[in-house]
């Protein structure tokens, strides 16, 4: 992925309407973050600090799984993106 300005993104998802998790919602997204991670280690596709951060960020602000995966679309401007989301892409650098 690329370096992501963690607290701009944080700014834009405190301004989104959405249904943030449970404490215990956010505990079981943790589990699953830790072993997808772990997966991803051993695969030998091991996150970035910035990465981790990112994902640390989007727990921290009860951000659900899915929708955690909508924004990263949109921050990559993925075609996939859902355009609607009130996210920045990120702009690649050249």
């Amino acid at each position: 992925m690329a370096d992501f300005d963690i607290e701009a993104i944080r700014a834009e998802v405190r301004a989104m309407d959405y249904r943030r998790g449970t404490p215990a919602d956010i505990s079981e997204w943790r589990m699953a973050n830790e072993d997808s991670r772990h997966n991803l280690v051993i695969e030998d596709m091991i996150p970035t600090p910035n990465e981790d951060a990112f994902f640390e960020m989007m727990l921290d602000e009860a951000v659900p799984p899915e929708l955690t995966t909508q924004i990263l679309l949109r921050l990559l401007d993925h075609p996939d993106a859902d355009r609607t989301l009130p996210v920045t892409p990120m702009v690649a650098a050249r």
